[in-house]
């Protein structure tokens, strides 16, 4: 933490909480008839420990994904690019086409039942570790702390008045802020259109309408979520905040705050009689450490993200009056209500309802796995031509026109074959070979033939088969009708 009190006594002594409105020891009245709390920024305190490293761990470890995976190079092109012109979406090895929806439909049942799951366990790991707001915060808080100091110190600069100093470090810090913003807005774009082409545009300003509006939409919105409104988000804008209470049970992990060993808190003094004190030193650092400003000894809150801010703060107090850890700590009510150990708060995740989102998170994960491995690099669909008629060709059979849409889904040139069935002697005119381009789109028009005497008046289904010369296994079977006249 920052300025570490070095003597036992300072230590106990109750410090500055992190609002500029109670630092200064002045409690504002509500205003009457209001709807809305007047807004206190908060100047949060660095805490140093296990949660604090770990969530540090997440926050790089997702903007070095986040703005690294855009110049990744596979093959001849951009690794990942979801690339909206060509209607192709590219992730490593793998091409994704709009036909593929089911795979994105896939990927957020997904995601929503790893959220019901890993809220079910342990509340809202999501929005500590590595929801977006939660991450860009840190980050810019982190540039801000560089910048302008510790908590005390950028408390002291907005307190005092304009000057050329101030002036100077408030535009150095809003320039960093700026550029960050501005670059995430550039790298999120990067996914949509290729980055080569997204560079070249910048080197010469010549952006796209659309790239033009993105990179500043989304580059103002981070600089305003980040830098201004912060925890606003979290407490009035997230509707996970209001319904995440619905995946909450009594052995659901949650951070809190031990009442019965803390209470009753109280300051302590070199020679003051404490024993009849908790071990709650009533220091405020839990709040001062908050993100959102709570006060988790009060309960939980909705506005608590689950960071582990407040645990770490309160362990380094604790190390310092040589008590033992665990005042403020990540615990369930029923745990903190029956006193059971570690073996016993394990046991109690392992419940049937954690079960039941296991098993069908890792059934729905095995069936889209499997289907990505089984997943024929190929697609085509028969149209029969409506505009032109059956009708009798000069060797006396009978014959219909078909568009054969064939998408070649590999990044490899291929040739397919091209057969029907499904009456007898039915066969397809001309040419039966087809020839694609990697990752190609292709209208095929083919007649197919019939002798009179095959079938009787009316319509018949009929089967094409499209198959890879090189490969018997990347084939398609498609049905369609035949009409006799």
């Amino acid at each position: 933490m920052e300025n570490p009190s070095a003597e036992h006594a300072e230590v106990m002594e109750k410090t500055t909480t992190n609002t500029a409105d109670t630092d200064s020891g002045k409690e504002e009245a509500p205003r009457k008839g209001s709807l809305y709390e007047k807004h206190k920024t908060i100047y949060v305190r660095t805490a140093k420990g296990w949660w604090t490293t770990w969530r540090w761990v997440f926050v790089w470890g997702t903007q070095l994904l986040f703005y690294g995976l855009p110049w990744l190079s596979w093959g001849d092109r951009q690794a990942v690019l979801l690339h909206l012109v060509e209607r192709k979406f590219y992730i490593f090895g793998l091409v994704f086409w709009p036909q593929d929806v089911f795979y994105l439909t896939v990927l957020l049942i997904i995601s929503a039942y790893s959220l019901f799951l890993f809220t079910a366990v342990a509340g809202r790991l999501f929005c500590g570790y590595i929801c977006p707001q939660t991450v860009y915060t840190e980050v810019f808080m982190w540039i801000e702390r560089i910048v302008e100091g510790g908590h005390t110190a950028r408390l002291k600069l907005d307190k005092e008045a304009m000057s050329a100093r101030k002036l100077k470090i408030k535009l150095l810090k809003h320039t960093l802020w700026i550029l960050l913003a501005f670059w995430t807005g550039f790298t999120l774009v990067g996914y949509f259109t290729p980055m080569s082409e997204l560079t070249t545009s910048l080197t010469h300003f010549s952006f796209g309408g659309w790239e033009f509006f993105w990179i500043f939409f989304y580059g103002g919105f981070t600089y305003l979520m980040a830098g201004f409104m912060r925890e606003q988000v979290c407490k009035y804008m997230c509707p996970y905040a209001r319904f995440q209470s619905a995946m909450f049970d009594r052995d659901t992990l949650i951070i809190t705050y031990d009442e019965k060993r803390g209470e009753p808190r109280g300051v302590r003094k070199k020679g003051e009689e404490t024993a009849k004190l908790g071990d709650c030193v009533d220091c405020g650092i839990c709040v001062q450490v908050c993100p959102v400003g709570i006060d988790i000894r009060k309960g939980l809150q909705y506005e608590c993200i689950g960071c582990g801010a407040c645990i770490d703060g309160c362990d380094e107090v604790m190390d310092r009056l040589h008590l033992p850890r665990g005042l403020v700590c990540y615990a369930s009510e029923n745990s903190m209500e029956q006193r059971y150990g570690r073996k016993g708060l394990v046991a109690h995740i392992a419940r049937p309802r954690i079960l039941l989102y296991s098993v069908i998170l890792l059934a729905i994960i095995s069936a889209a796995v499997w289907s990505l491995i089984t997943r024929i690099p190929l697609r085509a669909d028969v149209i029969r031509d409506r505009s032109v008629l059956s009708r009798e060709v000069e060797d006396g059979r009978i014959e219909n026109i078909y568009i054969l849409k064939i998408m070649n889904m590999q990044e490899a040139p291929r040739t397919f074959q091209l057969s029907v069935g499904g009456l007898d002697g039915i066969a397809i005119s001309g040419n039966t070979r087809v020839s694609l381009n990697p990752t190609e789109n292709r209208d095929v028009t083919v007649g197919v033939r019939v002798s009179q005497t095959a079938a009787e008046q009316g319509v018949h289904k009929i089967y094409f088969d499209v198959v890879a010369e090189d490969d018997e296994a990347v084939a398609v079977h498609e049905k369609s009708t035949f009409l006799m006249p």
